[in-house]
């Protein structure tokens, strides 16, 4: 279920039914069997790891601020886990449900059928739960305070990324190394495993993972209720691509009151379709040009190289960012305000500024759980150097296992030790006005750009021609690209309207600083180009795959 979708479309209003219609003690509930909804309709077999993730943090928070769990805490979440495992993993809802509506022809005795994993998972669940639940009394006698903090500390880490590298990195990391012995000699036998990739792992992974660091830095309490973390975790709107949710940011609005308004109805309203706008008309539109050049069977001329890029640095923009909108806009119809996660990224003057409106969740979040316990700013020069190169590299790794993403992440480390060589620890702020900053925007935007050819590259190979290409071979200028459709390009005006008054008020909300008809012209103009762009063809979130 995406956000352009039908199904969607069917989704919302019934979830906002029964969440009006709810008093606040229900509304919860009906947001977190939304949550679970909506995730498994991707794969209700991958439910369980959002089960296992959310197990996992809620005791480990529990353990390392209290140091004990009361009864009703250690029951609720041995249930938890073992329910899932019981309905979503044992039933073969795969052969069922994906099988039988695609042949039209559902056979349900075979959901009652255990599935060998399934049973497998189950056993183990069990295992580890008695496991845990006879160790407790010893952990609470034996473990000194200090040690039992960086013990559940410890568990929560190699937990969480531990099922992120198996599902995420390690097929990869075989791959390289049967490639190295096979280099060498040897005959590497197979050990990739049949996996594919959980949709949204690296964000709920990453925000469990802030909620343990804050709970141990003392920054928060932690939850006491495994409904209410549940729902921390699988909160829909945010949960597969973003923003990464801050623990401190996001769980007291959902145990908070919550007042939905007519300012909410509205702002929310405008944010999910600047962002089907952003997704439906301009990105699905651009997907087809960039497509035509970067996956050509053929060589390809300099103007090509350069149209394809700039139009993949609009498409990533316009893709992930319209995401953000529109998950924004439904959690603000929920009466929940997230975090901002983009702030017009392309009008920034150096690599230091990118990365303050770029993906903004995911950048503090390295910067606040990775840069900054590596030594940050602390120290000399060349640990400064070694942190910030480091944090980009295992950036551009969260994006993906291949190496074009590492490299994307090593360029980026590389641009922002450029530019603190140049400008030193206390960067100044470039003041003037947007037309002033304009000559500064363009040349850093080309560098925004290469970085951007490195992480849509297919190959090495590709990106070493390429970039020979835009060096030195300036021999065809012929455009060859795929045009894009009309709703792209007027949607690229409109979008560079809006963020110029954007940037101008500092409020994506610009449009509530003039007069209602100015008010009805934005929506009008979004609504036109809305309709122009539902004769795309649909193209997945580029960000479902990280």
């Amino acid at each position: 279920m995406i956000f352009n979708s039908l199904s969607f479309a069917i989704f919302l209003p019934i979830v906002l039914l029964f969440y009006y219609l709810c008093n606040r003690r229900y509304q919860n509930w009906v947001l977190l069997i939304a949550g679970y909804t909506f995730y498994g309709v991707w794969d209700i077999r991958f439910l369980y790891l959002v089960s296992l993730s959310t197990v996992l943090d809620f005791c480990t928070g529990l353990m390392i601020a209290n140091g004990r769990m009361t009864m009703a805490q250690r029951l609720a979440p041995s249930c938890h886990l073992l329910g899932f495992a019981l309905f979503f993993l044992v039933p073969n809802w795969h052969a069922v449900v994906f099988q039988g509506v695609y042949s039209n022809n559902i056979d349900w005795q075979h959901l009652l059928t255990p599935t060998s994993l399934g049973l497998k998972v189950l056993a183990l669940s069990i295992l580890g739960i008695a496991i845990a639940n006879i160790a407790y009394p010893y952990v609470l006698k034996y473990m000194e305070e200090k040690t039992k903090r960086i013990f559940f500390l410890r568990c929560s880490l190699i937990g969480q990324l531990g099922m992120l590298g198996v599902f995420k990195y390690y097929n990869f990391f075989v791959a390289e190394a049967e490639g190295c012995l096979k280099s060498l000699g040897f005959d590497a036998p197979s050990m990739h495993l049949d996996i594919i990739l959980p949709i949204g792992i690296s964000f709920y992974t990453f925000q469990t993972l802030s909620y343990v660091c804050d709970v141990y830095w003392g920054k928060m309490q932690p939850v006491s209720r495994l409904r209410d973390f549940a729902l921390f975790v699988s909160y829909f709107p945010p949960l597969v691509a973003g923003p990464i949710e801050r623990a401190s940011h996001l769980i007291p609005r959902i145990l908070g009151e919550r007042r939905v308004g007519f300012e909410n109805i509205c702002q929310g309203g405008y944010l999910i379709l600047l962002g089907l706008v952003k997704k439906m008309a301009i990105a699905d539109g651009l997907a087809g040009s960039v497509f035509s050049i970067y996956n050509a069977s053929s060589d390809v001329g300099w103007l090509d190289i350069v149209t394809a890029t700039v139009t993949f640095a609009i498409q990533i923009y316009c893709d992930f960012s319209g995401y953000s909108d529109i998950a924004c806009g439904v959690s603000l119809w929920f009466g929940i305000e997230l975090l901002k996660n983009f702030d017009q990224p392309y009008f920034s003057l150096n690599p230091s500024e990118f990365w303050r409106r770029w993906h903004i969740s995911l950048s503090s979040w390295l910067r606040d759980y990775l840069y900054i316990p590596l030594g940050g700013n602390r120290g000399s020069e060349i640990k400064v150097y070694r942190n910030l190169m480091l944090t980009m590299v295992l950036g551009g790794l969260w994006h993906g296992a291949a190496w074009n993403f590492l490299l994307w992440g090593g360029y980026q480390g590389a641009m922002l030790i450029i530019h603190r060589l140049f400008v030193g620890r206390k960067p100044v702020e470039f003041s003037g006005t947007l037309l002033m900053r304009l000559p500064r925007m363009l040349f850093f935007f080309v560098f925004v750009c290469y970085g951007w050819l490195l992480f849509r590259a297919t190959s090495f190979d590709q990106i070493s021609y390429f970039t020979q290409v835009l060096l030195a071979d300036f021999s065809d200028m012929t455009l060859h690209m795929k045009i894009p459709p009309l709703s792209s390009l007027l949607g690229i005006i409109i979008l560079i309207l809006v963020e110029v008054f954007q940037f101008k008020r500092q409020n994506i909300h610009f449009y509530t600083y003039y007069p209602a008809v100015i008010h009805g012209g934005v929506y009008a103009l979004l609504i036109f180009v809305f309709i122009m762009g539902l004769s795309n063809d649909s193209q997945q979130f580029i960000y479902f795959q990280f």
